[in-house]
């Protein structure tokens, strides 16, 4: 079988964490650390490494099936290329940010302005879907100090913490876009690699589903099995089985993440005893 054609971000945190995504999904690799290529040694993947703005039209072209790039990337490049999933690492926003003195309460503050950005076709089509006429001035580099050197009135760029803005004099007012890593495809894919692409899809969203699930362990009093099984409903229901001690019962169960420490709570009050948490490493459906 001929190998899916991966194409990532030949370096930068995007890059070590989609490395360490394909890992996770069982997928070993030869070293490919400062090298254009690598394969997999027990699955049909090669991963080309490539600058992230070129991740786009490589797929178009039909030199790479699939690609791990920033949403905010795809949409810029605007090559026919969609998100198929989105893989929730290396999150950030897309902000218009002005100078810290300005009185900027609306985007209409915009209108006749320089906006500075390395991302004009989506600056743009956001000045455009809300009606707003600004200059969009394409700019590379230290996007930030074009305010303070007289070249624009206000910028737009990627934002983390916000801390290079606020060391440059710069507030972060309205969110352009909001950007994460995503897995892309072109609009068109052959069966076979789309099989492939397929399979690599299952064992990612196994990963993805596993980072948001916690699995509880609890001892209960019988009694109390009723309304803990409405707390805990499990991917089905929970998993019952009785203890040595007579009238009391170990339930196991995978519980959302993001509903943990509530459920924690109404399990402490119906009597649940011995809570033991621990991390899961897979959650096929």
């Amino acid at each position: 079988m001929n190998p899916l054609k991966l194409a990532v971000q030949k370096k930068g945190r995007l890059t070590d964490q989609s490395l360490a995504l394909l890992k996770a999904a069982g997928i070993r690799l030869e070293n490919g650390k400062g090298k254009l290529m690598a394969r997999a040694t027990n699955f049909p993947l090669e991963l080309l490494f490539l600058r992230d703005d070129d991740i786009p039209s490589t797929i178009a072209r039909g030199m790479a099936h699939t690609g791990i790039l920033g949403r905010n990337e795809l949409l810029e490049q605007n090559e026919p290329v969609a998100e198929r999933l989105p893989l929730g690492f290396a999150k950030c926003r897309l902000m218009l940010a002005v100078q810290r003195e300005e009185d900027c309460t609306d985007l209409s503050w915009f209108a006749g302005k320089r906006i500075a950005t390395s991302y004009p076709e989506v600056t743009a089509k956001f000045f455009a879907d809300n009606g707003i006429e600004a200059s969009v001035e394409p700019i590379s580099g230290s996007v930030e100090i074009a305010p303070g050197m007289g070249l624009a009135d206000a910028v737009c760029d990627l934002v983390s913490t916000g801390s290079t803005l606020l060391a440059n004099g710069l507030k972060p007012v309205f969110e352009v876009l909001s950007s994460e890593a995503v897995l892309v495809t072109p609009e068109d894919l052959a069966p076979e690699p789309a099989a492939v692409l397929d399979e690599l899809l299952f064992r990612i969203e196994a990963v993805q589903r596993a980072r948001r699930t916690k699995y509880i362990l609890l001892n209960a009093p019988n009694d109390a099995i009723p309304a803990i099984q409405q707390v805990l409903p499990g991917m089905r229901s929970p998993t019952v089985l009785p203890l040595a001690e007579p009238g009391w019962s170990s339930l196991h169960a995978a519980v959302p993440e993001d509903d943990f420490w509530n459920i924690i709570g109404q399990l402490k009050d119906l009597g649940a005893e011995g809570i033991l948490v621990s991390a899961v490493e897979k959650v096929i459906a």
